[in-house]
């Protein structure tokens, strides 16, 4: 039984200790929420826009409306490929890739202080049936721009957490 407190008492010592910080502290009213309710994202044409739009502003107006202070631009890309071909010449597998490319400008100063990219991409089968293949095809569309939005909101939250100094 000591030996399981003393390793126990190691293990957290040794976490305590690794450098890594809650990205969230604070909660709603911490200083990275804080910063992201004051992202105002501007409207991205498309079905697939509306989507990562959506997705977005469900993110970053979780904490509540504060002033916005930045502008959040996004342009999507997005793109089928088929592969997979059976003898006739048929499809049998699809990619689509959602890439997006975003800036946050400062609206104070009109300046751009973050501009990056992002990419996602899903696999789908192409059935016989071209409504499950439509179907899948827009299944995989709505998992795309959560996850293009997720990777926005996180980088979002880093440039918040460096007080909002670029890298």
């Amino acid at each position: 039984m000591k030996a399981r407190l003393a390793l126990l008492a190691a293990t957290l010592i040794t976490l305590a200790g690794c450098g890594l910080h809650p990205l969230y502290s604070g909660g709603a009213s911490g200083p990275v929420a804080t910063q992201l309710a004051q992202v105002t994202v501007a409207s991205i044409p498309g079905k697939n826009g509306w989507l990562v739009h959506n997705n977005l502003v469900d993110r970053l107006r979780a904490t509540g409306s504060a002033a916005p202070r930045y502008r959040l631009d996004v342009k999507l890309d997005d793109d089928i490929i088929g592969f997979g071909l059976r003898r006739n010449n048929q499809i049998t597998r699809e990619r689509r890739s959602l890439r997006a490319r975003y800036q946050l400008t400062d609206m104070t100063t009109n300046g751009v202080v973050l501009d990056a990219t992002v990419e996602s991409d899903a696999g789908i089968d192409v059935v016989n049936s071209e409504y499950a293949t439509i179907a899948a095809e827009q299944s995989a569309l709505e998992r795309l721009a959560d996850d293009i939005a997720d990777q926005i909101v996180a980088r979002l939250a880093l440039f918040a957490k460096r007080n909002g100094k670029p890298e």
